[in-house]
């Protein structure tokens, strides 16, 4: 057997450009397995950095890091380390190790770098409505509102929905673009607007809708909103609730009324019979 995992204390790192930094990833067992590693930024597919196989003493490089010196690997028995040398904004992603053994292919959690410039004051917000209270059936317009700084490369835009139901999901990304932004006369200051229209809402669409922007090397979440749907069944429920009891009300009132009669009728009955015995004595 073979068990994968990373050794990080957290799943994000945040890091300046400049700096040195070696992604840990250890193995245990005595199959011939292969390793890899994968870098995934925001909105993008996995890319393959390298590969090693346990028996050999260097690693493979791919693509763009085939060539690239700050890219190196730490194999040894065990272990099957990332170094990333001088730290670059476009280094900032989420980093996967991975193996693979007979014909399957296992990943680690991942680990999120962050790069953040030492020149850069990349001072952005992105603000979110706390909450909204839907009717099933109904609709609504989900606002993301993002304020760039000094930071004048384009932008990307994603939401993720966080449920009880479900772990965190990508569901919609508004791509590259700033058609939706105003930027403040006499400032450096952008104003972005993205809305997500949800319509026809279910039970299935109640959650924490996250809205969270990719620029230059970073990627930033909103506070998220949550949205909740009222349960139909609980209103059904006092319907019947309210229905059961003013039917109980009712034949309770009917059986006072009837004890009530009876206990007349027996009163009528015994008076009478105390007459007709006096007058016949």
């Amino acid at each position: 057997s073979l068990t994968l995992y990373v050794a990080v204390t957290i799943g994000f790192i945040l890091v300046k450009t400049g700096a040195d930094l070696i992604l840990r990833c250890f193995y245990e067992g005595d199959v011939a397995a292969r390793f890899y590693w994968y870098k995934q930024t925001v909105g993008q597919k996995p890319r393959l950095i390298s590969t090693y196989y346990k028996y050999d003493k260097t690693g493979t490089f791919y693509n763009e890091f085939k060539k690239n010196p700050r890219f190196t690997l730490d194999t040894d028995i065990g272990k099957n380390h990332l170094k990333i040398r001088d730290l670059q904004m476009s280094d900032s992603a989420t980093y996967f190790c991975a193996s693979s053994y007979s014909y399957m292919l296992d990943f680690a959690e991942g680990t999120t770098v962050s790069v953040k410039g030492s020149g850069l004051h990349l001072q952005a917000l992105v603000h979110q409505t706390t909450s909204e209270t839907i009717q099933p059936g109904d609709s609504v317009t989900l606002n993301c509102t993002v304020h760039t700084g000094s930071c004048d490369g384009e932008h990307s835009v994603y939401w993720f929905k966080d449920s009880e139901e479900s772990h965190p999901g990508f569901i919609y990304t508004h791509g590259d673009r700033n058609d939706q932004c105003e930027r403040k006369p006499d400032t450096q200051t952008n104003t972005c607007i993205y809305n997500l229209p949800v319509k026809n809402l279910t039970i299935s669409h109640a959650g924490t809708y996250y809205c969270a922007v990719a620029s230059c090397g970073h990627v930033l979440f909103g506070n998220g909103t949550k949205v909740n749907i009222e349960d139909e069944v609980d209103s059904n429920s006092l319907i019947y609730f309210l229905s059961g009891a003013l039917a109980f009300t009712i034949i309770l009132s009917v059986l006072l009324t009837f004890s009530l009669c009876m206990i007349k009728k027996r009163s009528t009955c015994l008076c009478a019979g105390m007459v007709n015995a006096f007058v016949s004595s």
